[in-house]
């Protein structure tokens, strides 16, 4: 399938969709370090602008090309789009939410199971000379309740895997969730208030937005039993750092893990130092396979698309 356009590419992806994108035809800059300025100069005649997380994709910088068809975006969130003006002006928004379903789903579930069993602690224990074998009473995963907060692609997907393990799945989202996918895995669907106050290990997967910005706050973390674990791996926002500090240090719950923060990389050092935490860096979508699979996603979509509009 050939095609014509210019395409800017804004962040770091893998080559695999550079290729794919050359062999159709399109003109590409791969400028991954671009800052602001020089993409605002360098969008005028551009056909398709492609990012990840770094760049931020403004009404200015829309502005900016009047040429511009599409905006693609090499994962799953959108919150660095100006999607609504982009819409406005008739520029199609894409993503590749699929490709990193798996790999965030893992590491989600390899959270869990560093939480339960206190794996952190124990690492740095034997690395310092400590046997602390009788301190680390953890606990099983198997029989426990999961509330999956957001039951899109990756919370289903977590729910499926976390059923393997023989967990009981609570499901909360701010839109239908597939009844399918309920019978499948036997999901309760709840308020998320009811499944805050049942569910024994608590994981994050919603978008962004003005109604899931501090979804966790000091309201909603006292819903959570004192023995319950919160995993986040969808955006830093979705936590008030500053409720869950307070939660973790009065040890209102039993501990966290987060792989986003409010503000990336963190500044948040009295959260980071609480013994009851782990943290990892953003590293929710990086796989080998799941970079891969989202680079040439994207490619495909954006071929497609633009392919289909000529």
């Amino acid at each position: 399938m050939q095609v014509e356009g210019k395409v800017i590419i804004c962040d770091m992806i893998d080559a695999a969709g550079l290729a794919s994108l050359k062999k159709a035809g399109l003109t590409v800059n791969y400028k991954p370090d671009i800052e602001s300025d020089e993409l605002q100069s360098s969008v005028k005649d551009i056909d398709v602008i492609i990012v990840r997380s770094r760049t931020r994709i403004t009404k200015k910088v829309i502005d900016f090309a009047p040429n511009l068809k599409i905006i693609a975006r090499v994962g799953v969130g959108l919150d660095n789009i100006d999607t609504v003006y982009a819409e406005s002006k008739g520029i199609k928004v894409l993503n590749a939410s699929e490709a990193a379903m798996n790999a965030v789903s893992e590491l989600v579930i390899g959270h869990m199971i560093a939480l339960a069993r206190n794996i952190p602690r124990a690492n740095e224990g034997i690395k310092n000379g400590k046997w602390l074998k009788k301190e680390l009473i953890g606990s099983e995963l198997r029989g426990k309740y999961l509330g999956i907060v957001g039951v899109g692609n990756i919370g289903r997907n977590v729910g499926r895997i976390a059923k393997c393990l023989r967990m009981n799945l609570l499901g909360y989202d701010l839109y239908p969730i597939n009844q399918d996918y309920v019978r499948e895995v036997g999901m309760i669907k709840t308020d998320l208030k009811t499944l805050l106050e049942n569910s024994d290990f608590v994981t994050c997967h919603v978008p962004l937005t003005e109604k899931t910005r501090h979804l966790m706050n000091s309201e909603t973390l006292s819903y959570m039993k004192p023995t319950a674990f919160l995993i986040n791996t969808s955006r830093g926002e979705i936590i008030d750092e500053e409720s869950l500090f307070r939660a973790l240090s009065d040890q209102r719950i039993a501990g966290a893990a987060l792989d986003v923060f409010e503000v990336e990389p963190p500044t948040n050092t009295n959260l980071l130092q609480l013994p009851n935490i782990i943290c990892s860096p953003h590293i929710a979508a990086q796989t080998k396979e799941a970079q891969e699979l989202a680079s040439t996603v994207i490619a495909e979509k954006v071929i497609q698309t633009l392919f289909t509009n000529k």
